[in-house]
């Protein structure tokens, strides 16, 4: 079947008419979760959710599982969604294993039940291999990948900042939406938790302002500092501190990267939670997160003990604190990435 974009998914569901097997194809988080929500909002009422929703990984070998409940019919719902997440992970397995998968999928997909809605989720999918064919044939391929061209992600994100910020019946000022959509890089689910935020803050004035995202959003050049994550974590404070004078040259505010940091270093207590992750989709499914940061945020809070990244928080509001009361943007820092990195390099 031939590869169809977000939006005209969602306008093929507003038929209301099933779709038997959907692939989503893409390892864009936000996409993909939008996706989901459309699914489970057109076709399960939401006192049945709880049992015609049904979430199986390929990773976890629960391909014939996903497949049997596919078969079940489902409780208090016409209609059951079966999600099978890292498809991906089946053309890894050894021949045997990788072929019984396929075989199992290809004899659902060749006569699927009429009541479910198989989702079979791929980050990525080798087309020299027979399971993406399968796949592409049996099943409506949702793209749900950004471009890898800049211009392009950035265009994508300014459209949906706009449609995301008319839905709380809020507006942009005249290259507002552009400024976010570029501070944010293109990272969609980033961009969506910046709308919320400028939303409250605009509160009655309804405008976002250009002034306001330059002022609310942090560059994502400052989200650079996840390479001071490692480097902190690693105890290299002079590295770290070269990091920082970089980002203060390019024109980046020493309260933003602190809040920054702050954020991380939050993030790197919920990575350090993290139990049975082993892939940066994982990963980044499980901290809200790109799959980049992700794997970085789980290798940097396994270098560190949750006690210590809980200091590292206390740290840097004290540090916070003393910017805005005035002292020396360079003495604070220098004393914050010391303490941070444990004061040896």
């Amino acid at each position: 079947m031939p590869r169809v974009t977000t939006e005209q998914f969602a306008a093929k569901l507003e038929t209301g008419k099933p779709v038997p097997a959907v692939l989503l194809l893409g390892d864009e988080p936000y996409l993909r979760d939008a996706c989901r929500a459309l699914l489970i909002e057109r076709f399960v009422p939401e006192a049945a959710r709880a049992w015609a929703i049904s979430r199986f990984s390929a990773d976890r070998g629960e391909t014939q599982s996903a497949m049997d409940q596919a078969q079940t019919l489902p409780m208090l719902s016409p209609v059951q969604i079966v999600f099978l997440e890292e498809a991906e992970a089946i053309d890894k397995l050894r021949e045997k294993p990788r072929d019984e998968a396929v075989k199992t999928l290809e004899a659902y997909l060749q006569d699927p039940a009429p009541f479910t809605i198989l989702v079979v989720e791929a980050a990525g999918l080798d087309q020299r291999m027979r399971l993406a064919k399968l796949l592409t044939e049996e099943s409506l391929t949702v793209d749900v990948s950004l471009s890898d061209r800049a211009d392009e992600r950035i265009g994508a994100a300014t459209g949906l900042a706009k449609s995301l910020a008319k839905e709380q019946g809020i507006d942009f000022e005249a290259g507002a939406a552009e400024d976010l959509a570029e501070s944010v890089s293109g990272d969609l689910m980033r961009l969506k938790t910046e709308i919320d935020k400028l939303a409250t803050f605009a509160a009655e004035r309804k405008l976002i302002r250009r002034q306001d995202v330059s002022t609310l959003v942090i560059s994502e050049k400052t989200s650079t500092i996840w390479e001071v994550a490692d480097l902190l974590a690693s105890r290299q404070p002079k590295k770290a501190l070269e990091v920082f004078d970089r980002l203060l040259r390019e024109g980046e505010e020493p309260l933003q990267m602190l809040g920054a940091m702050a954020w991380m270093y939050r993030k790197l207590v919920e990575a350090s939670e993290v139990r049975g992750v082993t892939t940066g989709w994982q990963a980044a499914k499980a901290l809200g997160m790109r799959p980049e940061q992700a794997e970085l945020a789980l290798r940097s809070a396994q270098k560190s003990s949750k006690d210590r990244l809980l200091d590292g928080l206390r740290i840097l509001q004290k540090a916070d604190d003393q910017l805005k009361r005035g002292q020396d943007q360079q003495i604070v820092m220098e004393f914050l990435v010391a303490q941070l990195a444990g004061g040896t390099g």
